[in-house]
């Protein structure tokens, strides 16, 4: 079985995590804003296979399981928020939404 060397699954996972801040630093728009969200989350889930991978310990597995069900949280939080905002607001730019008073 050919293994992928643990530096370059870190690189990948800090290259993925880079890209998911700068498009959360980046867009505006809500929906972009959870994505890169997502995208974050699971580049720390992969790092956290890559080391489990490394030492042949299960506790990397483990922990990417507790990671997706937090993104599915996640996801389905912010979904619900992101309908409430566009009803109320009819948009979903992130600078207009900041400007809610209440």
């Amino acid at each position: 079985m050919i293994s992928i060397p643990m530096e370059f699954g870190l690189i990948l996972a800090g290259t993925l995590f880079v890209l998911g801040l700068i498009g959360l630093m980046v867009r505006r728009n809500i929906i972009f804003v959870l994505m890169s969200i997502e995208i974050m989350i699971n580049a720390a889930g992969a790092a956290f296979i890559f080391a489990g991978a490394k030492w042949g310990e299960p506790d990397g597995q483990i922990m990417f399981l507790f990671i997706l069900a937090m993104s599915a949280a996640e996801v389905a939080v912010g979904l619900g928020l992101i309908l409430q905002i566009y009803h109320k607001f009819q948009t979903l730019d992130g600078d207009t939404v900041s400007k809610m008073r209440g």
